[in-house]
C-alpha cells in the first residue's frame, strides 16, 4: 500500500527517504539524522556562497563596507 509512490510532487530521491524511514526510528537516531541533514544543507549553502563569491569578486571587506551602510528603507508616513 504505497501512495506515495505515485505521488508527482515528490522526486525519486524523496521517494528513497520515505521508503528507507518506513519504520519509525528510535528519538535520538532521528535527531542525529535530522543533525547531519541540517550540516549537509549548511555545507551546500557554503560552496554555493563561495562559487557566488568568487564569481561576482566578493571578498571580505566587501562585507566589511556593507556592514556600516544604511539598508534600510526610510518609513514616511504621509
Amino acid at each position: 500500500m504505497e501512495t506515495y509512490s505515485n505521488n508527482p510532487r515528490l522526486n525519486e530521491q524523496q521517494l528513497d527517504m520515505i521508503r528507507l524511514f518506513r519504520k519509525p526510528l528510535p528519538k535520538e537516531y532521528f535527531m542525529q539524522i535530522k543533525r547531519l541533514a541540517v550540516q549537509l544543507l549548511g555545507r551546500q549553502l557554503e560552496d554555493t556562497m563561495g562559487k557566488w563569491e568568487e564569481e561576482n569578486n566578493i571578498t571580505e571587506a566587501d562585507y566589511e563596507k556593507m556592514s556600516k551602510e544604511h539598508h534600510r528603507t526610510s518609513n514616511k508616513k504621509s
